[in-house]
């Protein structure tokens, strides 16, 4: 349990901006700052963020929030661990008891998986240092490359022995790691992504035994430094021959292959420095890399390249350069990647290795300051990169030409920016010395080729506003935004037993006015807001907008956010309907800097009392007219006795309200 001075103390220190820009490269946009969305497939900026408002928010798919709102949603994490999070971040010290075994149990699947992974993590590090198989056949792995003690540390490398005596699954159990978080289980909501980390492997006779045995392994992290998975190589001469010498972690609902990276937790700040980020094959080849200096550099992890992993790249930045190994095979990678990184929107340079080397190798035999001038003198755009090394486009045969140039165009045709079509097309031309003409007309037929092949594009329609998703009764939103605004005001003082004056808070105040007269509020989310607006209402340095902004409730914290101040300019920003804000009156009082609470709230309430009177009038008269209760006397007498009784209500509040009461 975190307290609340703590939860206090680490709202305020987290700042939208250096949150957000972990994950996502920003620009200014006049006094906000954008960058493409995290949370779907954005290609063109639409992910926005307020720094005079602590705030972001995406037009496209309506996901944002606050600092703690965004991790929470961007890491999957509770918000006691979004909160644990950015206390990390800013390094304020939470003092928490350490958790029993039935307390780790009894955390989520996703955090229970996390902290087995970086159990194993620590475990697989001990087996390779502190061992003598480790240090034998794990580490004199990693001394031969050449890799220095420093990036195997960097890198958390580790080693899993093969030794059933000595396992990862026992001294697990031992530790009070549940075997279900061990091995793989079926996901009923989510067949294909299972529950478990898939660190163990379970016999038919109920043993356990580890999956990645005998391998030097590899953590794989998210991008903000949690354990997703592991890779791992096969290193001993027993298994020599063996058809697969890379393994990963399986499927599961904290690792996807799919989505990982491997180092981009390591190099994302490199990458944003340099605006630029290197793609290799291997774990090793990023090793390598970071040893000669290169950081800015991630790994596909062994698969081939898939849009999930572009899309964490482009957050980062535009500018990707390709480096493959320089074999057919290659040259066959590339050929995959070059249209699907341009799809994307990225700016992409390619360069091929001399033959038989990968950066692993390549680095092995040049200095660092050799190694990164390389990288420098040899990179090349993707048209360069074609007309050399395109497979099937050989000089000399007689379509050569024309092979060429429908390859080229193929590329240019999925680039989604008109305008940098246009330049390519104008480059392309100049390159392969083609008329401009031919190199459009190609292009607009490969723009219709693939227009006809690929399904409609789906959209992502704006999520409903918080206030409209939430909130269904008239009137409610405006006393919503009164609790969230004033909540803790002072609206006026009443005397208590003693003849004493105590103050009676602006939520006080809604809360009583409507006690009176047996009304309640009707949307939950209002309840709940009034409610612990009140408990709270004379707690020290309680601030109701805050409070409210900072809540573990996802609903609250968007209705908080959506109706809190400076609302009237951020509607234009965020494009709030004006039924969400304050009426020109209320606008105009507040602007005073004396906003009026002892007139606005009371009409604010006796204009929701009279709404929730007349309905209940209208009701009663619909059910006076049913045949089964004319028929009932009793009844009926009740009925116009309750009738009369809320007219009177009504023509008392009318006249607060200034209407007249009017039944349908």
């Amino acid at each position: 349990m975190i307290d609340r001075i703590t939860v206090d103390k680490i709202l305020d220190a987290a700042n939208i901006v250096d949150v957000v820009s972990d994950f996502v490269t920003l620009k200014r946009a006049g006094a906000n700052l954008k960058g493409l969305c995290p949370f779907h497939d954005d290609r063109t900026p639409s992910f926005m963020v307020s720094p005079a408002r602590n705030y972001c928010k995406c037009f496209a798919c309506g996901e944002g929030g606050s600092p703690v709102g965004f991790i929470m949603k961007h890491e999957q994490l509770s918000y006691p661990d979004a909160l644990r999070y950015l206390a990390k971040k800013y390094g304020i010290k939470i003092e928490e008891k350490e958790l029993t075994q039935e307390e780790i149990q009894s955390r989520g699947d996703r955090d229970s998986m996390f902290i087995l992974n970086e159990w194993a993590r620590d475990w697989f590090k001990k087996q390779l240092w502190e061992t003598q198989d480790g240090r034998a056949i794990g580490l004199a792995y990693f001394r031969n490359r050449g890799f220095r003690d420093d990036i195997l540390e960097k890198f958390q490398v580790g080693y899993c022995p093969n030794s059933r005596e000595h396992s990862l699954s026992a001294d697990a159990l031992k530790a009070g790691y549940q075997e279900r978080y061990l091995v793989n289980n079926q996901n009923e909501m989510e067949p294909k992504l299972s529950i478990g980390t898939g660190l163990s492997l379970k016999r038919d006779n109920g043993e356990l035994r580890d999956r990645f045995f005998g391998r030097v392994m590899w953590p794989i992290y998210t991008v903000s430094g949690r354990v997703a998975g592991f890779g791992g190589r096969v290193l001993d001469a027993a298994t020599k021959g063996v058809a697969i010498k890379y393994q990963n972690s399986p499927e599961s609902i904290i690792y996807s292959k799919r989505k990982e990276l491997f180092g981009l937790f390591q190099a994302r700040q490199a990458i944003r420095k340099a605006d630029l980020c290197y793609l290799v094959e291997g774990y090793t080849d990023v090793m390598a890399m970071h040893q000669q200096g290169v950081e800015n550099v991630v790994s596909s992890s062994g698969t081939a390249l898939t849009a999930e992993q572009i899309h964490f790249i482009h957050r980062i930045t535009e500018n990707i350069t390709v480096i493959f190994d320089g074999d057919d095979a290659g040259i066959h990678a590339s050929e995959r990647g070059i249209d699907m990184l341009l799809s994307e929107g990225m700016n992409v340079k390619l360069l091929l290795l001399p033959d038989g080397d990968d950066p692993d190798s390549f680095a092995r035999k040049h200095t660092a300051t050799e190694f990164q001038q390389y990288l420098q003198d040899n990179q090349v755009d993707f048209i360069t990169y074609k007309a050399t090394h395109s497979i099937g486009v050989k000089k000399g045969e007689p379509d050569a030409e024309e092979r060429l140039v429908h390859n080229v165009a193929e590329s240019i045709a999925v680039i989604p920016d008109e305008i940098k079509r246009t330049l390519y097309v104008r480059y392309a031309s100049q390159q392969l010395n083609i008329p401009e003409r031919l190199i459009i007309a190609a292009v607009n037929a490969e723009k219709d080729k693939q227009k006809k092949d690929q399904p409609s594009a789906s959209s992502f329609a704006p999520a409903g506003k918080a206030s409209d998703r939430l909130i269904k009764q008239k009137g409610e939103v405006a006393i919503a935004q009164m609790i969230i605004r004033h909540g803790e005001k002072v609206m006026c003082y009443v005397e208590d037993e003693k003849g004493q004056d105590i103050p009676l808070s602006v939520a006080e105040y809604i809360f009583y006015s409507l006690q009176d007269d047996g009304i309640t509020l009707q949307s939950p989310v209002c309840q709940q807001l009034l409610r612990e607006a009140v408990e709270n209402a004379h707690a020290e340095n309680f601030s109701a907008e805050k409070y409210f902004i900072g809540h573990p409730d996802e609903d609250i914290r968007d209705l908080a956010l959506e109706l809190g101040p400076d609302v009237v300019a951020l509607s234009k920003l965020f494009d709030l309907p004006a039924s969400n804000v304050l009426s020109e009156q209320e606008k105009s009082q507040e602007e005073d800097a004396g906003l009026r609470l002892q007139e606005v709230v009371p009409s604010l309430i006796a204009s929701y009392k009279l709404n929730i009177v007349q309905q209940s009038l209208n009701d009663i008269i619909e059910t006076m007219k049913r045949s089964d209760v004319k028929g009932d006397k009793e009844r009926y007498r009740k009925l116009i006795a309750e009738f009369s009784e809320k007219s009177k209500l009504a023509k008392e509040l009318a006249k607060e309200c200034g209407e007249r009461v009017v039944l349908k």
